[in-house]
């Protein structure tokens, strides 16, 4: 049937898509929040006189929070990236809002975008719901403007979505492999950078200049049966405080599908383990007893499968 919706009727909330350099759509993404922009209002007074005069200052852009899956483009994934890499990589593109029937109905425009967070899900062995990474964009201008009317089916039907859960994981800690093999769940983290502004001039837009790359710290549960190996590394090197040679570990995150396949890995460098804490004790409980292992990291960087996407 053909769509009915045109471009002066109201429209639910439907799909979302990103599109980056130019007309490229790399991707359906789940949800959109920010992306406003509002502007500080001045107040003046004169004097003994009572009278307020107010004036509109110049334009704050809000960040742009966008939360996805497995199925965006190579292109997208590369610029997560550069991110942890500390790449400065610098994106135009838009926002595409489609009703039910896919035509783009609203566009937000946002040049010189960076990315100043990626926020990586909780991983459960326990959890069968779908994960979903969320990035938060920085820009230095956005734009609204009416949708094109195309269709957005399209652009979007090439890209295989691949069905990324939360108990689907492998983690893996050098020197720590057979400790690791239990691993049952790791705690959400997010890697964030900077944004500072920079005022130039008379220009009424500041410039966006990226800061610090910082890196969490690495939570994670194994059974307490397991946890020995760490309990004897943290006793020997944080309690007693005798130096580690080599000084530090390594190890990754990997995510697979249902198949097997890998979809993205997280790899962390210069690793350290800073906690060791078993769970709350309950006589009532039927639970595993698990042990609380918090890693130290001084690196990450990211790796996407490209065979994930069709």
């Amino acid at each position: 049937m053909p769509a009915t919706s045109t471009q002066g009727r109201a429209y639910s909330a439907a799909h979302f898509v990103l599109e980056l350099d130019g007309n490229n759509v790399v991707g359906v993404i789940r949800s959109v929040d920010g992306g406003g922009v509002k502007s500080e209002i001045m107040t003046y007074q004169m004097g003994s006189n009572f009278d307020q005069w107010r004036q509109i200052g110049k334009p704050k852009y809000e960040d742009l929070k966008v939360e996805f899956g497995m199925s965006m483009s190579n292109s997208f994934y590369d610029w997560i990236k550069d991110f942890f890499g500390g790449v400065v990589n610098r994106k135009n593109g838009a926002i595409l809002a489609g009703d039910f029937h896919y035509q783009e109905r609203a566009r937000r425009e946002f040049q010189q975008a960076l990315i100043s967070e990626i926020t990586f899900p909780k991983l459960d062995g326990s959890d069968k719901n779908p994960c979903h990474m969320t990035a938060t964009l920085v820009p230095e201008t956005l734009r609204f403007a009416r949708g094109t009317s195309r269709n957005l089916e399209t652009a979007i039907g090439r890209m295989t979505q691949k069905l990324w859960t939360s108990a689907n994981f492998h983690f893996q800690l050098d020197g720590f492999e057979a400790a690791c093999r239990r691993v049952t769940k790791i705690d959400s983290f997010t890697i964030k950078q900077q944004i500072h502004e920079y005022h130039a001039g008379n220009q009424r837009d500041p410039l966006r200049v990226p800061g610090i790359l910082e890196f969490p710290n690495i939570v994670f549960y194994v059974p307490e049966v397991d946890a020995e190996p760490f309990i004897t590394h943290y006793t020997k090197h944080g309690i007693e405080g005798t130096a580690q040679v080599p000084a530090r570990h390594s190890g990754s995150i990997t995510c697979i599908d249902n198949s097997g396949a890998d979809l993205c890995t997280v790899t962390i460098k210069g690793v350290d383990i800073a906690s060791v804490a078993p769970e709350k004790q309950d006589a009532t409980s039927e639970d595993i007893k698990l042990v609380k292992i918090e890693l130290a990291v001084e690196s990450m960087a990211f790796s996407y499968s490209s065979g994930a996407t069709g």
